[in-house]
């Protein structure tokens, strides 16, 4: 077979991702906090961009308006207005400092004892930090100090102890007596219970604190915990030969301690959910207002748009510098606008497609997925699936994810489709209204469920309970 060489022309279409389209992807993507990450590192490295602080009506754009490429409008020429003072040259101005002298006019600022800007912001002491406060306080030798600075370093975030004693005694060089010796008096510290090897030892360590050593309290943690955790009263009482109103009553103590004591000094902070659209029911219609608030408006600078046009006169090099920072500022400003228009029309169509749980509430959400939405407002359904993605909406029901209103479909007996929440949410109501003598198991929810023509399997009810953090019959079961 002779090999040949030849030229062939042909026509085909590829999609280039190119570094704007790369940008506009990631910003649809963002979470409010992640967005404000990006644009104020934006305006750190881009000359050209500065916030608007003030507002412009003619330059404020709506979510509903065409954002395929970004206005940038001449700054209107504004006159200055300049306000000349004179001091008065008869005053005299010894007599005015010593009358109105408050100290300041005698020594600088710096010399003055004014208190550290440390101490005007909020600290939180975390666990390792408020255990070796104690320890430095307590009258413990060098050695058992040593001893008690490894363990502290080796606890977790509940406050248990990562490593063994062994390993211990081995690194810090001392007998595993000692070890043991220093753990005891660890222990003991605030909180009580802390550099506990298991749940079981720290319960333990509690109940003695509190004088239960010995009473039947200790017992069920020593030796009945697994019963205790499956509400197997009758078989502790059994075996115990106490009463299960005892049982009871020892069962509430337990229930005062902390299986997790070092939680309470937990470095975690609560992050609060800011929305980033409204939903708000007006007469009877839906208002969509995008949340705007703390999002920086960004404007092309003055004086760069004074270069470009030419009324100052710069190098060549300086100049294809600022058209670069230029095309970046302006499609970052689109790319912006682009994102709030499409949460928009996302939302928009949510609201259309859901209308009778902004009505009603979560037991009328309807099934729904990505590409009837993509659909509905013609856009691909990768692009929805970003949109909705940490974002947050608050409505008159509650503050939602975009994602909670996807839901899959449970089929009815009569063939109606139900969303998957709508049945969690009929799981908590039948949940809620049980005896707690005799809750239902999840074969009886099933069958509840359909009564009300909901065709869910027991393994279904197990799965969506599970999912809404219910605990089993068994664990739900109230002895008293």
């Amino acid at each position: 077979m002779a090999l040949e060489l030849k030229q062939s022309l042909g026509l085909s279409q590829q999609l280039v991702m190119t570094p704007q389209l790369q940008q506009a992807i990631k910003l649809l993507q963002l979470s409010r906090l992640e967005l404000l990450d990006a644009i104020y590192q934006e305006l750190e490295v881009n000359p050209i961009l500065e916030e608007q602080l003030g507002i412009d009506p003619e330059e404020e754009m709506s979510p509903r308006e065409d954002a395929e490429a970004p206005v940038v409008e001449a700054v209107p020429a504004v006159t200055e207005v300049r306000v000349e003072e004179r001091a008065r040259e008869d005053v005299d101005w010894e007599s005015y400092v010593s009358e109105y002298n408050t100290g300041w006019a005698e020594a600088p600022y710096e010399e003055r004892d004014a208190p550290s800007y440390e101490s005007m912001t909020a600290t939180k002491t975390d666990l390792s930090d408020h255990l070796t406060w104690q320890l430095n306080m307590s009258r413990m030798d060098d050695d058992a100090r040593t001893i008690a600075s490894h363990i502290i370093g080796n606890l977790d975030e509940d406050g248990y102890l990562d490593v063994g004693l062994e390993e211990i005694a081995e690194v810090a060089g001392y007998p595993l007596e000692k070890v043991e010796e220093t753990l005891s008096q660890v222990q003991n510290f605030d909180p009580v219970g802390v550099a506990a090897r298991d749940m079981r030892e720290s319960l333990l360590i509690q109940a003695r604190f509190h004088g239960l050593g010995g009473s039947l309290v200790e017992t069920l943690i020593q030796d009945h915990l697994h019963d205790l955790e499956n509400r197997r009263y009758e078989e502790i009482s059994r075996k115990l030969g106490v009463t299960v109103g005892e049982i009871c009553e020892a069962v509430t103590v337990i229930q005062g301690l902390d299986p997790k004591p070092g939680r309470v000094h937990s470095s975690e902070e609560t992050i609060y959910i800011t929305p980033d659209i409204y939903v708000i029911k007006v007469g009877d219609k839906y208002e969509i207002l995008l949340n705007e608030d703390g999002l920086p408006r960004l404007k092309v600078n003055s004086y760069y748009r004074e270069v470009l046009s030419g009324q100052i006169e710069i190098g060549e090099t300086a100049k294809g510098y600022i058209k670069e920072k230029l095309r970046s500022a302006a499609w970052l400003i689109k790319s912006i606008h682009q994102r709030q228009r499409t949460i928009y029309r996302v939302t928009e169509s949510i609201v259309r497609f859901q209308r009778e749980f902004f009505d009603k509430g979560i037991a009328h959400l309807k099934p729904l997925v990505l590409r009837e939405v993509a659909e509905d407002i013609e856009m691909h359904e990768s692009t929805v699936s970003r949109v909705t993605t940490n974002k947050y909406v608050h409505t008159p029901q509650g503050i939602f994810e975009l994602k909670f209103f996807f839901n899959s479909a449970i089929k009815s007996v009569d063939g109606d489709d139900l969303a998957s929440e709508t049945v969690k949410e009929f799981i908590r109501n039948i949940v809620k209204s049980e005896e707690k003598k005799k809750p239902y198991s999840d074969q009886e929810i099933s069958d509840m469920l359909r009564g009300k023509n909901i065709k869910v399997a027991r393994r279904t009810v197990a799965k969506y309970r599970e999912a809404a953090g219910i605990l089993p019959s068994k664990k739900r079961k109230d002895p008293f």
